[in-house]
């Protein structure tokens, strides 16, 4: 019975990482690309509203992220997937990445969040763009279906960035240890 549910489940959870990931999977580069930073202004106005210092802090730093993702907790497993926008205040330059994040702990349900990175100093700002990679914990509780349900935003601080995390909709309860890694999309940070 275990094995068939699993069966039934890993489609589910393929097409909804892959839904996220790619956004519109025939829209073309530009429109995709435009789609990611439709979704970043939403996920910073929403952000503004909740937190109104964070825009001073947003601006004044030396770059910042903002990424939309899905993840699907299964009992002891999580997985998850999407993708977002790095922006280089000094610069202007804007590097379009994708993640990927798996963990083992407790949990069950679909959760989709936006996380907004703030790199306070270059360096940080370049070693999430080089390396990308972050291993943590997280425990948290959400539950939100459109206009329903509560949506809880997180602040977290380590080595010069911040980041913020706002639960957009589903239902998740978890208590997991995860790896995240972001890289470079190379399409979309291509030529359309």
């Amino acid at each position: 019975m275990t094995r068939l549910k699993n069966s039934l489940l890993l489609p589910l959870v393929v097409t909804l990482l892959n839904c996220t990931a790619t956004g519109l999977g025939d829209a073309s580069l530009q429109q995709r690309r435009q789609n990611v930073l439709n979704m970043r202004q939403e996920v910073l106005t929403e952000l503004y509203a909740l937190k109104p210092d964070t825009k001073v802090q947003v601006n004044g730093a030396a770059g910042y992220a903002v990424f939309t993702n899905a993840n699907v907790n299964l009992v002891l497993a999580s997985f998850g997937g999407g993708l977002g926008v790095v922006r280089d205040n000094e610069t202007g330059m804007e590097t379009f990445m994708r993640m990927g994040e798996v963990g083992i702990g407790l949990g069950a349900g679909i959760k989709d969040f936006r996380a907004v990175f703030v790199f306070h100093d270059r360096a940080a700002l370049e070693r999430f763009l080089d390396v990308g990679v972050s291993i943590g914990g997280q425990a948290d509780a959400a539950a939100k279906a459109g206009d329903l349900g509560a949506a809880v935003s997180g602040e977290a601080i380590v080595d010069n960035v911040t980041v913020y995390q706002l639960t957009q909709s589903g239902l998740a309860l978890q208590a997991t240890i995860k790896g995240t890694r972001y890289w470079r999309d190379p399409k979309l940070n291509g030529r359309s």
